[in-house]
């Protein structure tokens, strides 16, 4: 797959399904209901992007601002499909979410990923070190204690403070300087 078709947009309702099926195709992530991925393509569109191809979603990542802490866009899942694993679509869709006008005001970086999950921690640490800043990690959801042993245990990756929009920040604005071009 080139990379030069793919599209990076803010999803919508319609994508609902398709991102349900997409993440259901990337162990390990944890599959949500399609209903809680419909809302993640509408309550939360604007900290959420999906990757098409032709209208294929072949890559998304879906976030939120933290209720009560609008400087931290916390990431919930990252899902690319093998088609178009190794070309930095992780880090580029991270950095379309990071130029919107609604995440100006974001310092940081907030997501839990299991210890065994090599993928997301390679993401999250190259990003971190590419933007400069440190990568944090603490305990945040217990097996015994959050998830009654039925899931391996969340570690908390804080990643920050950013630069802002206008700071020098490398992914910003060169995202900023070509989100309306195909990526």
């Amino acid at each position: 797959m080139h990379s030069e078709r793919i599209t990076l947009r803010q999803p919508v309702a319609g994508d609902g399904a398709a991102l349900h099926a997409l993440i259901g195709s990337c162990p390990p992530l944890d599959a949500n209901s399609m209903y809680c991925n419909l809302l993640q393509c509408t309550h939360f569109a604007a900290t959420s992007v999906v990757a098409d191809v032709d209208g294929e979603v072949l890559a998304a990542v879906t976030g939120y601002l933290i209720p009560g802490g609008e400087n931290t866009l916390f990431v919930w899942q990252v899902a690319v499909s093998e088609t178009v694993r190794g070309c930095g679509l992780g880090r580029r869709m991270l950095g379309e979410i990071l130029a919107r006008a609604e995440c100006k005001a974001v310092t940081h970086i907030e997501t839990t990923v299991t210890a065994s999950n090599a993928a997301s921690w390679a993401l999250f640490e190259g990003f971190a070190r590419r933007e400069g800043v440190p990568l944090h990690r603490s305990d945040k959801f217990e097996q015994s204690i959050h998830f009654n042993n039925q899931h391996p245990s969340e570690i908390l990756a804080r990643i920050g403070p950013l630069a802002t929009v206008t700071g020098s920040s490398p992914v910003r604005p060169a995202i900023e300087a070509t989100k309306d071009m195909t990526a």
